[in-house]
């Protein structure tokens, strides 16, 4: 490590071009963050915001300490503290190496901290993505002490921001009620947000968040910072507002319980803070994490995904082999791609017939699929439609044979009583033998039927009552090694099988962060399909997650018609889960064509640039438009939701679209034998007079729980109005 001043001024200046020799520039196209180099070594923040000229950083040299510590001077929230091997609780951190590489588009920062008494390292990484304007930044600790290290406190990220006033938006829920929208202003003191549960970590607490600056910020205006953990364990988020009104940001695993005992020159990694800045509110930032997501974090982000038809509502565990055949049926009518077996086909000894037996036992039940599942990929094939399947690995029931040949994999308290979730036990995922055990339920499964075509991966309990005796008296890393287990898995998996389609699903919405869908190709928000709350619920999530992730059945739960509720569907990634037998001769036909329509509109659902036009916390509507790149063709959504007597609803101003080009706006998705009452519906109108007139989406007689899908196309040359 260099730590000779000359030779840092050399690098700096050498690696920077004009830059000033005692910063550091964290940029991408339209952001940065700027640190400064103090002549006591130390590494202070002195900007954050949108990218501004070299020359309007060289004044720039007051800030606050990017990582402070703890056992020293610091009075606030440390990001970091230790205990070292002779028990002095103290840390002090200066500046030792800096590097910076451009790796293809993305630039990768590493500054390297060091206690000056200790051996003791902090590296701090950044990595700007310059085209999708989004930062991840994670740190990585390590000693050379001759005996462990006990680190209490390793947050991923500390940002620091000056301003007015700062509010903050969040996202809590509960089972069927995930990602519901609070924004609050936050005051002196520490307004933390964080997750204890293990799994599923999202159960209450989503861990995303948005923090404006001044205040609150709306769709298109405001300045702001939308942020992430990518992990998919215990997380928090910490908020302090200081006595001079600073506010510190410190993002990381949740320590709570958590103590870890780093080894010397073991290197303890923490999760990477993904965030990007906006200066024009929400909706910009949105736009950047999707990109972002799409092109850098989610499996495949760009790759077509399948429509599918699951069998739960028309079965649940009580079924066939002959039933899921005459369901193969039903999706081929339907125009789907693909089959999904839900939960209740696996289990012998103590058959899956329902959530109290079986879990861990992944063998097909013989009295219901006497022909295993390869029949059922045969009997799929022949009908042109794929096959896939339902897991819980990382789960078990204590009535199955797994339980009662290996208790010593379970999570339980050695002295107390089990405590289940939905009659079920947690595997312990810190154990390299539970691992090749859940590695191999997915690798057994592939290797006898190849045809398997999707996994639908569950997990519907959280960790309580938690105790590994793998780990003995190391109790205190459960909670980080079982997510790095989860991890080690899904490399694994994703070594052998890239390109598998794997769900995520934790009981709904448990487990929804961007880690996870490096594995994933997509996630189950809520166990919740009414389409009326599916429409706040998608909405939430949409501030962070792509469409192509957030999967959206059509199914029975609510009273609304079967048109609002394949509206609805379509919003994300549509597929089903309903009895199509129980349509009638419309209805089938309707959803036919809406399986048709969505395949052909598809593209731009996925992979366009998102407006939310219209919040459904503002209206008793909801408006959101899908735009795509070339901005010739834009999916427009429009929901009604609980109308009261005298409301009335202006034009909706559309977004996105190219103001020169002229635009047919066409009414879709119509049930049969219905016209659109849209007055404008294939009337052709300028980009310009569509983003500052708008539309009319309220016309004719309103109705509560009715929609529209409208398709804003560029018009041909020749076509007139």
């Amino acid at each position: 490590m260099r730590s000779f001043f000359p030779v840092l001024f050399f690098l700096l200046t050498a690696q920077l071009g004009n830059a000033q020799a005692d910063k550091i520039f964290i940029e991408t196209n339209n952001t940065a963050i700027v640190y400064k180099i103090g002549k006591d070594k130390k590494v202070s923040q002195v900007y954050i915001g949108n990218k501004l000229g070299r020359a309007d950083y060289a004044m720039m040299n007051s800030g606050r300490e990017m990582y402070l510590t703890a056992g020293m001077e610091n009075q606030f929230e440390p990001a970091i503290r230790a205990v070292h091997n002779d028990g002095n609780p103290s840390l002090d951190l200066q500046f030792e190496d800096y590097k910076q590489e451009n790796e293809g588009g993305v630039i990768h920062s590493r500054i390297v901290l060091k206690d000056p008494v200790y051996p003791f390292y902090v590296t701090i990484h950044f990595k700007a993505y310059m085209e999708e304007d989004v930062i991840k930044t994670w740190t990585e600790i390590r000693h050379a002490e001759k005996k462990p290290v006990m680190l209490t406190q390793y947050a991923s990220s500390l940002l620091h921001f000056d301003a007015r006033a700062y509010w903050l938006t969040q996202f809590h829920g509960d089972w069927a009620r995930e990602v519901q929208l609070k924004e609050e202003k936050l005051n002196n003191g520490i307004k933390s947000i964080e997750s204890k549960l293990g799994t599923r970590t999202n159960f209450y607490q989503t861990q995303t968040f948005f923090v404006s600056l001044d205040q609150p910020s709306t769709e298109n205006e405001g300045r702001l910072i939308a942020g992430t953990l990518g992990w998919t364990g215990n997380f928090k988020y910490s908020f302090e507002v200081d006595q001079k009104n600073g506010l510190r940001v410190i993002s990381g695993i949740n320590p709570f319980a958590s103590e870890y005992y780093l080894r010397p020159n073991e290197i303890f990694e923490t999760p990477e803070f993904i965030f990007t800045f906006s200066g024009k509110g929400k909706g910009l930032a949105s736009r950047n994490l999707h990109k972002w997501v799409r092109n850098h974090a989610l499996l495949d982000g760009n790759a077509p995904r399948m429509t599918l038809l699951n069998n739960w509502e028309a079965t649940h565990t009580s079924f066939n082999e002959t039933r899921l055949v005459e369901l193969f049926d039903e999706a081929r009518n339907l125009g789907v791609d693909l089959f999904l077996l839900d939960d209740g086909w696996f289990g012998n000894k103590y058959p899956r017939n329902d959530d109290k037996a079986g879990l861990g036992d992944w063998q097909p039940d013989k009295s219901k699929l006497p022909n295993g599942i390869a029949k059922l990929v045969k009997e799929a094939g022949e009908r042109n439609i794929k096959f896939g399947i339902w897991l819980e690995p990382e789960m078990v029931n204590p009535k199955s044979e797994l339980y009662e040949k290996h208790p010593d994999w379970i999570l339980k308290l050695p002295n107390r009583a089990e405590s289940y979730g939905r009659n079920q036990l947690v595997l312990d995922l810190t154990n390299p033998a539970v691992q090749d055990f859940v590695f191999g339920i997915v690798d057994q499964l592939m290797t006898q039927n190849p045809g398997v075509a999707f996994i639908k991966w569950d997990c519907n309990r959280s960790m309580t009552n938690a105790y590994s005796a793998y780990l003995k008296d190391r109790q205190s890393h459960l909670y980080i090694n079982y997510t790095k287990g989860f991890y080690e898995v899904m490399k694994r998996i994703r070594k052998k099988y890239p390109h598998l389609p794997i769900m995520l699903c934790a009981g709904g919405g448990g487990r929804t962060d961007y880690k996870a869908l490096e594995y994933f190709t997509e996630f189950w928000p809520s166990d919740n399909t009414d389409a009326l709350e599916r429409i706040f619920i998608q909405w939430g999530y949409s501030y962070f997650f792509p469409s192509n992730t957030i999967s959206a059945h059509v199914t029975s739960m609510g009273k609304q018609s079967l048109k609002f509720r394949t509206d609805v569907a379509m919003m994300g990634k549509m597929g089903y889960d309903i009895r199509i037998n129980n349509f009638t001769a419309p209805e089938l036909e309707f959803s036919k064509n809406a399986v048709k329509t969505y395949k052909d509109i598809s593209e731009v659902i996925w992979k366009g640039d998102l407006y939310r036009l219209v919040s459904p916390y503002d209206e008793s509507r909801a408006v959101i438009m899908y735009v795509n790149t070339t901005q010739n063709r834009g999916i427009l959504f429009n929901y009604f939701t609980n109308l009261r007597k005298k409301d009335s609803f202006s034009k909706v101003r559309l977004q996105g679209l190219d103001p020169a080009k002229r635009y047919r706006i066409r009414e879709i998705n119509l049930f049969p034998g219905v016209k659109s009452v849209l007055p404008e519906n294939e009337h052709i109108f300028s980009g310009a007079y569509l983003m500052e007139v708008g539309l009319n989406l309220a016309a004719g007689k309103l109705q509560s729980l009715t929609s529209n899908i409208v398709e804003i196309a560029e018009a041909g040359i020749n076509e007139q109005e």
